[in-house]
């Protein structure tokens, strides 16, 4: 594996084609480029070629879209869609609720206002979920089940209000899902991870220095 100038493992760390600071894979999006000669976003850092890093920031990626960093971290001219941060926003967010997904599949999750309370009462959760357009009222009853955390025995849940009602529906499979909780065990970390990453590249590179 080769080697980086800070840690001694350059696999773990790129440098900011904006910035130009060297920051953890984790605080980084890796761009390629299509057969199209268009720039485009590998969350999953494995498409083939050179890639270009920039840190995981809206304002970094427009930055990055309209000032000729891609044609020179790529060594030639590429096409860069205007629209590349709402791209790269979209596919964040699709992650995260793929992971969601996945959680809801092993039976880690449970929707609706009564059996998250119950969850919430008895068993302790991971996350508790609420949908962006939920009623303040219900989102305030069950904040304060998920801080009570199972009587005390466990610690408090972790509270998102990150997707919308129908965005959580269509992960979850069922209509009109307004609450839902992802029990403890599971995917919870690698959905907490996707919707951190999410958070962060909305906040900009000031949600980096402000950490």
């Amino acid at each position: 594996m080769a080697r980086s100038a800070q840690s001694g493992n350059c696999g773990t760390h790129r440098q900011c084609a904006v910035s130009r600071e060297r920051k953890p894979l984790d605080e980084l999006l890796r761009f390629a480029v299509d057969p199209d000669g268009r720039a485009v976003p590998d969350l999953k850092a494995r498409l083939p070629g050179r890639g270009v890093w920039l840190t995981c920031a809206r304002d970094v990626v427009e930055e990055a879209a309209k000032g000729g960093v891609f044609d020179k971290g790529f060594r030639h001219p590429v096409k860069t869609a205007e629209s590349l941060a709402d791209t790269v926003e979209s596919l964040l967010k699709r992650d995260a609720l793929q992971r969601l997904s996945l959680a809801n599949k092993a039976g880690l999750v449970v929707c609706g206002f009564d059996k998250v309370a119950k969850v919430l009462r008895n068993d302790g959760a991971a996350i508790l979920l609420h949908a962006a357009d939920a009623s303040p009222d219900g989102c305030a009853k069950l904040d304060r089940l998920a801080r009570s955390g199972a009587g005390g025995t466990r610690p408090a849940a972790a509270v998102l209000c990150n997707f919308n009602a129908e965005q959580m529906s269509l992960a979850l499979g069922r209509p009109n899902v307004v609450h839902a909780a992802l029990k403890q065990g599971g995917p919870r970390g690698k959905f907490l991870d996707a919707v951190a990453r999410l958070e962060r590249f909305r906040a900009g590179g000031a949600g980096y220095a402000a950490a």
